[in-house]
């Protein structure tokens, strides 16, 4: 098994899309108003955002996106106009991470895990 594709709603697609396609997302399917879906500029996942008319309420979806270079990209984001609510921060989890939002109030995290994503030293080996 292999994860494909996450789907977070939105209340706009029209306002949305370009923000992620600011984040480096490549956009591949526009059924507006109610779809859209975007390649992955690493790997072969997508990310689909779909119309809604109300957000989830409470802390709402978390989504991870990796970067090699995270800090590096922190930066292009921010002379694109992006704001983050966290700048690039060592975890106690051994992940670099940064925080923004999307304009749904979808957290993103852009985060690099090197080693540590699959085989942090408390690993649970089966």
């Amino acid at each position: 098994m292999n994860l494909n594709q996450i789907t977070v709603p939105s209340l706009d697609l029209t306002k949305s899309i370009p923000f992620y396609e600011t984040l480096g997302l490549k956009l591949i399917v526009k059924s507006l108003p109610h779809y859209a879906r975007f390649e992955c500029p690493d790997g072969d996942s997508t990310f689909s955002l779909h119309q809604t008319e109300e957000l989830p309420k409470g802390e709402g979806i978390y989504v991870y996106f990796e970067c090699k270079n995270l800090d590096e990209q922190v930066e292009i984001l921010k002379q694109k106009g992006i704001q983050f609510d966290l700048e690039p921060t060592d975890q106690k989890w051994l992940w670099r991470e940064a925080r923004l939002k999307d304009l749904d109030g979808n957290q993103l995290i852009l985060f690099h895990g090197g080693e540590n994503r699959l085989n942090p030293p408390w690993r649970i080996d089966n």
